[in-house]
């Protein structure tokens, strides 16, 4: 592909964000280059070379349109074509109520679409500060695992240090080599999606006295040493390792992640479990099952003693331990306009988890929407953003506009980020609960076809 730089987008990332912008791009009728630095230069977190590779789990949280903002988003990306959510449902697994994939063919599965369109071409190789001056539109994608060079370079172009913080990542285990005799499958309250039988997780029973060793033992285990550069970096409060949530109180796992809610060994239905492990499918073949929450900063030979405490896994064999990685983002309400292009130099815009999104589902929506936005901008076509009362216009609203800039923290999609609502219910009541959420979603629907409908860019077909 001629790289005709007037004409040529440039991604810089290979993830979630990097691929799903590269696609939209590309579908629209516009050459775009995506240069990923891996194999070249690897990461401390990635294990291939693959686009759109996921790291620290397999799910894309819950799939309920109606009644979670996630689920909401899932849907909206849906509608606009999103590579990211199309993969994902061609290779999903069982996960209750969640959307998760089978991690290998997914990243595969995109990795060959991008490479087999062709307006995509993939570079390989690390860039190595600020793209260059010729280079007229560029999106920076680069996530979590942003290179120590371009950190440094936007760092100084901006005038502010990168903010920073660690990502867990949980432990696989092969499915054959938990013990069912103790173990059992059941979703939460039987859950289930798309005709499942409400039995997509492994439940691994803890009694208290067995609950409170193992909290000791978490707390008291050997952890990984961080480096001088990384010592200061605070965690994400949405994906904190198993420890750090135990050594906030004896109890702080048994009412989360552990919490043995809605579940009934059938082993023993008498006796109602003080805690519960669960394990969720990894892989399509059913074989690999990822420890939900036990995302960890123990070392190696700690996590295999200590979760080998656990009823039903005292013979585990792990095909992943887990690890810990550094995560940096920016300040995007201070340093982004509306359309994510950085201030102090619009040729360059941002998306995914770098602009200080959480989340798979999020990191690629940005990556959607700044392709468009910089498609826009080469075809003299202004992208109209979608309305802050849809998922995606919610999302965008708050690492542009509507965060507070001294307390800029990583998020979630989440209702919270949506403009409040002002109707009632047919009693007159505020809406509160399910309903309220259910209203959320209704107006988010009504108001994304309408504002689609305005056809803002016409998708090549």
């Amino acid at each position: 592909m001629a790289d005709v730089d007037s004409d040529v987008i440039h991604i810089i990332g290979g993830g979630l964000a990097g691929s799903e912008a590269a696609w939209q791009i590309a579908k629209l009728g516009v050459a775009v280059s995506i240069h990923e630095m891996r194999p070249e230069r690897p990461t401390a977190a990635h294990q291939t070379g693959w686009l759109a590779e996921l790291v620290c789990s397999n799910s894309f949280r819950s799939d309920d349109a109606d009644t979670n903002a996630v689920g909401l988003l899932h849907e909206e990306m849906r509608l606009m074509d999103s590579i990211i959510l199309r993969t994902a449902d061609l290779h999903k697994v069982p996960a209750g109520g969640a959307l998760a994939v089978d991690r290998d063919k997914f990243s595969s599965a995109v990795t060959e679409s991008i490479q087999n369109h062709p307006l995509i071409s993939v570079v390989r190789g690390e860039m190595k500060g600020l793209p260059p001056k010729k280079w007229n539109h560029v999106i920076i994608t680069t996530g979590p695992l942003t290179s120590l060079a371009l950190a440094e370079a936007i760092t100084t172009l901006t005038g502010r240090g990168s903010l920073a913080f660690f990502d867990a990542i949980a432990p696989i285990v092969h499915k054959d080599s938990i013990d069912f005799s103790t173990a059992w499958f059941q979703s939460r309250y039987d859950k289930c999606i798309d005709g499942g039988d409400g039995k997509d997780y492994i439940n691994c029973p803890m009694n208290k006295i067995q609950y409170m060793n193992f909290i000791d033992s978490l707390c008291s285990g050997e952890k990984t040493q961080f480096k001088d550069w990384e010592k200061d970096t605070p965690y994400f409060e949405g994906c904190l390792p198993i420890e750090v949530m135990a050594e906030r109180g004896p109890l702080t796992l048994a009412f989360g992640p552990m919490k043995p809610v809605g579940l009934t060994n059938p082993n023993n239905p008498a006796v109602k479990p003080y805690a519960v492990c669960q394990l969720r499918q990894d892989n399509a073949l059913g074989t690999l099952y990822n420890m939900v929450g036990f995302q960890t900063k123990l070392t190696y030979s700690e996590q295999k003693r200590i979760f080998r405490t656990i009823p039903g896994l005292e013979t585990a064999n792990f095909a992943r331990l887990g690890g810990i990685h550094r995560n940096t983002f920016m300040n995007s309400p201070e340093l982004l306009d509306t359309q994510l292009r950085l201030k102090v130099e619009p040729r360059l815009r941002f998306a995914g988890q770098i602009t200080g999104c959480e989340g798979y589902v999020e990191s690629a929506a940005l990556g959607l929407l700044a392709a468009r936005f910089a498609v826009g901008d080469i075809l003299n076509n202004p992208f109209t953003p979608p309305p802050e009362t849809t998922a995606l216009g919610s999302l965008l609203n708050h690492v542009t506009l509507g965060a507070d800039t001294t307390t800029f923290q990583p998020m979630n999609v989440n209702f919270g980020l949506f403009p409040p609502l002002t109707g009632r219910n047919e009693h007159g009541k505020r809406l509160k609960g399910r309903e309220r959420k259910m209203a959320f979603s209704t107006r988010a629907r009504r108001d994304l076809l309408a504002w689609m409908d305005s056809k803002p860019i016409r998708q090549v077909t």
